[in-house]
């Protein structure tokens, strides 16, 4: 049995983590940190039947004798590499669902978690049809060279564009750069800065952020009078749990940091 502790058990995605651990015969809820509900009982948070396990103010309160084995984190870009530098160093795996960790900062986590024998993954996305989203892009990518990333999510979210399309652009450019193709020359040129969206390389990806929206994205190829789509809809919060459970019980099997769920797979 794995014991798992949720950091930010109080916030939207941090609810849906408390009860897919606690539904999970293989692991055991040992706690949830958040500042703004401590004391308070855990289930009754995650809006479950009272658990008798109150919340935790800080990640220092958690880290001594009693620690967890794994800690999920789904809480926020600016306190993200500190939490997870602490709790690597205390020996404490962490499955992180943030984003906005740089790749300077990964490869130090990833030194930490083997310095400490705990182990890290990144992952900008815990939905499994996402991840085959990506992987289904990246091998069509050298046949479809010119391709376009449509990513779009709430207005809440921190960052744009998501986590999700720069890997998957990331996958994409690989993809041709092993395949040695190339997108044709784009002539447009833009009438108002910014029309034709950013670009991480050769791709250009599109934010949208709305009310309404949860987490879609949508990679558009373009070919010789043809054009071929892939879009991916996650239409609650409680698309991500399988791959958060997934992760859970599968952190120890990769020493140091993991970037992206489908190396899980």
């Amino acid at each position: 049995m794995i014991r798992v502790m949720v950091n930010g058990a109080g916030g939207k995605m941090g609810r849906e983590v408390v009860k897919a651990v606690h539904n999970d015969a293989e692991l055991i809820l040992a706690g949830g940190i958040d500042p703004t509900k401590s004391g308070q009982d855990i289930g009754t948070v995650a809006g479950i039947e009272p658990l008798h396990i109150e919340m935790a103010s800080s990640i220092d309160e958690v880290l001594g004798d009693n620690k967890p084995d794994v800690i999920v984190d789904f809480t926020n870009p600016a306190v993200i590499y500190e939490n997870a530098k602490k709790i690597l160093s205390a020996g404490v795996h962490i499955v992180i669902g943030t984003t906005g960790l740089t790749e300077v900062q990964r490869n130090e986590l990833h030194e930490i978690g083997l310095a400490h024998n705990a182990n890290c993954l990144v992952a900008p996305n815990f939905s499994l049809g996402a991840v085959m989203m990506m992987k289904v892009a990246a091998e069509l990518a050298p046949y479809f060279p010119d391709v376009e990333i449509i990513e779009l999510h709430h207005n809440q979210k921190y960052d744009a564009p998501s986590g999700t399309a720069i890997l998957t652009a990331k996958l994409i450019n690989d993809a041709k750069a092993v395949a040695n193709v190339q997108a044709s020359e784009d002539l447009t040129r833009e009438s108002l800065p910014g029309a034709r969206g950013a670009k991480v390389d050769d791709v250009t990806i599109h934010s949208v952020r709305l009310p309404g929206y949860v987490a879609h994205q949508e990679v558009l190829f373009g070919g010789y009078d043809e054009t071929l789509s892939i879009r991916h809809d996650s239409l609650s919060r409680v698309s991500f749990m399988p791959g958060v459970v997934l992760a859970c019980k599968k952190i120890t099997s990769k020493p140091g940091l993991t970037y992206g769920l489908e190396h899980y797979l």
